[in-house]
């Protein structure tokens, strides 16, 4: 069985640059996918590789959207903003980007609704 090793703080301060510089990127720059105007983003994690050439960027619409949809089209967006992501860090290569839906909001709003209910209001009263 292979073990995971928890991330590097190289790889933690990557992500995290990547995060920031992705959020301003799609916030200013006028991408051309359909899927993709008048959609506000949210890029909640992003996680690199120990050789920072690849990184997972995790994505969800901001206010609840079709999820699906999204991150098909940041995946295929994801050349041009790699080149655009070129142009606002400095790092010796910039790595390449694969979209996921990030389900966290969605699992936050469950267990609100669970916390919620008068079953367990009950309980925990």
């Amino acid at each position: 069985m292979g073990r995971t090793k928890a991330p590097s703080q190289r790889q933690l301060k990557a992500g995290e640059l990547i995060r920031r510089a992705l959020a301003e990127i799609l916030a200013r720059e006028h991408l051309r996918d359909p899927d993709l105007q008048g959609v506000s983003v949210t890029i909640s994690e992003v996680r690199s590789s120990p050789d920072l050439k690849h990184a997972v960027v995790y994505a969800a619409p901001l206010g609840g959207g079709d999820n699906d949809k999204l991150i098909a089209a940041l995946n295929r967006c994801s050349k041009f903003l790699r080149g655009r992501l070129g142009h606002y860090m400095e790092m010796k290569s910039t790595p390449a980007l694969k979209f996921v839906a990030d389900t966290s909001f969605d699992a936050a709003t469950d267990m609100n609704k669970l916390f919620n209910s008068p079953a367990v209001k009950q309980d925990l009263e």
